[in-house]
């Protein structure tokens, strides 16, 4: 079945993974929901990641990170969707839980956190949110 709006499938795969206890999810891979993991690993968020070429699509194996049964990611949502874009300036970037959680954002230089955005001074899409 094809999906309307991935990241927010990418989401959701890894909140209910967490539910469920799971140690390890698979999600259908793109290059978008690619970088999305580089940058949860990059911050500590999971534990590590594989990309596995696959037919008849590859797939992006995460390991999710739990303090003793607690998941690391407390919460995680869409800001941006497909029927309601949201847009930031640089100085109008959000942050999340005083710069505790973090915002993606894709932006003309590549999706980044809004902390790296803020810093280099340009805005673009705010695709979700995670603490």
């Amino acid at each position: 079945m094809a999906v309307t709006d991935p990241i927010a499938d990418y989401l959701t795969r890894i909140r209910n993974a967490q539910m469920a206890g799971h140690a390890i999810v698979e999600i259908p891979s793109s290059k978008l929901k690619k970088r999305v993991t580089e940058i949860l690993y990059d911050q500590g968020f999971i534990h590590k990641y594989t990309f596995q070429e696959q037919k008849p699509q590859d797939v992006i194996k995460i390991a999710l990170k739990y303090n003793g049964k607690v998941p690391v990611i407390r919460k995680m949502g869409r800001i941006s969707r497909p029927g309601l874009r949201k847009f930031a300036g640089a100085g109008d970037l959000p942050r999340i839980i005083n710069g505790l959680g973090i915002a993606i954002i894709s932006t003309s230089k590549g999706v980044m956190t809004g902390k790296e955005a803020r810093k280099q001074n340009i805005g673009g899409e705010v695709l979700c949110y995670v603490y």
